[in-house]
């Protein structure tokens, strides 16, 4: 479903060339969760914006669903939706269904089928009450939960979400890990990257680390923590980062 192949990324800074990816190579099944671990500045966000079509590759290509991301782009955004950390993309000065009916309208939903769905998420999300209220006032929790809502509208087959608990309650975050569940029982293939490490072992049937754009390990955690000796998983991504990619050190 999503073929990685040795992606390098780089950034130009002033005169100086910064490498937030270095040839990482990775596929995604269909209908898999993956879950993607690493520090601040890791590369994860950047390698997510890079499958979304938002940033092209320095080196290698990705490919969604058959479709070369910067060749194919329009194909490859009709297939996945997208989540990153706090940039929730919503206008302040419309409500949470005005909103949601202009990203429906973006993805050529019609009317009935976009209210349909916004029901149908508000009552997930819990969000009937603040339906017809401005985006402006709401918190950071709430405003999650509507781009979180935004993202899912058009029922896409791949999912991205970049720290998508950030900000949410402790009842919120639970409703997304069974959201998560329930996109899987659908056959969605999910990337998520998280700091929370009880986030990814409940929800993920594998796990990709990145450490300083280089990707230090991908499997399932059944193996990882074969390879280990452990299970304790935050003791082991720790342990990934001061080894990084010298695994014989």
């Amino acid at each position: 479903m999503i073929e990685i192949t040795e992606v390098t990324k780089q950034f130009q800074n002033k005169k100086q060339y910064i490498t937030a990816l270095k040839q990482v190579s990775l596929e995604v099944h269909e209908g898999e969760v993956l879950g993607l671990l690493g520090e601040n500045g890791a590369g994860k966000t950047t390698l997510l914006r890079a499958i979304a079509t938002l940033i092209e590759p320095s080196s290698g290509s990705v490919e969604v669903a058959g479709f070369h991301t910067v060749k194919q782009s329009d194909e490859v955004k009709k297939r996945i939706g997208v989540l990153f950390g706090s940039e929730t993309g919503l206008y302040e000065r419309l409500t949470t269904r005005e909103n949601l009916e202009y990203f429906g309208s973006l993805h050529g939903l019609g009317k009935h089928e976009t209210k349909v769905r916004i029901e149908k998420l508000a009552k997930m999300f819990g969000m009937r009450d603040y339906l017809d209220r401005k985006i402006g006032g709401f918190s950071k929790g709430m405003r999650q939960k509507v781009a979180i809502a935004r993202t899912l509208l058009h029922d896409p087959d791949i999912v991205l979400f970049d720290e998508p608990t950030t900000g949410l309650d402790i009842t919120s975050s639970n409703t997304f890990r069974q959201l998560v569940h329930q996109l899987k029982r659908e056959g969605k293939t999910i990337i998520f990257s998280s700091h929370i490490v009880e986030e990814v072992t409940m929800l993920c049937d594998r796990v990709a680390m990145i450490h300083k754009g280089e990707l230090v390990y991908d499997g399932t955690l059944e193996q990882l923590y074969a390879e280990e000796g452990s299970s304790d998983l935050n003791y082991i991504f720790m342990s990934k980062l001061v080894r990084g990619g010298n695994e014989d050190a």
